[in-house]
């Protein structure tokens, strides 16, 4: 059994939701915030047997997808350029990690 733990941009997270649904995978979802952009972010927990991996990673891969943005850094006195220059960079897409379950019970 593995843990797949996924962490997707909120843009993302409405339309996975449905395809985990519409695929039968179970997802737990918890409301996280993302570092660097302190932009708003969806932490999935997926329980799965060890033949069901590639199905979710498939699911996530087609439904999470990365695109530009562009942002204003927050201020920072360290800067040695101009913090008020909005920089282009990449947001969504997925962050999945895998771990081997030891056990898994359900009450």
């Amino acid at each position: 059994m593995k843990m797949i733990t996924a962490i997707v941009q909120d843009k993302d997270v409405n339309q996975l939701s449905d395809k985990f649904v519409k695929a039968r995978i179970q997802a737990t979802r918890l409301h996280s915030t993302g570092g660097f952009l302190r932009s708003g972010n969806t932490t999935f927990m997926i329980g799965v047997e060890d033949d069901q991996v590639d199905t979710v990673l498939e699911v996530i891969k087609t439904t999470a997808q990365t695109r530009k943005q562009i942002m204003t850094p927050a201020v920072n006195l360290d800067m040695t350029f101009d913090a008020s220059m909005p920089v282009e960079v990449q947001v969504g897409g997925a962050t999945v990690f895998i771990q081997d379950v030891s056990a898994f019970y359900r009450f």
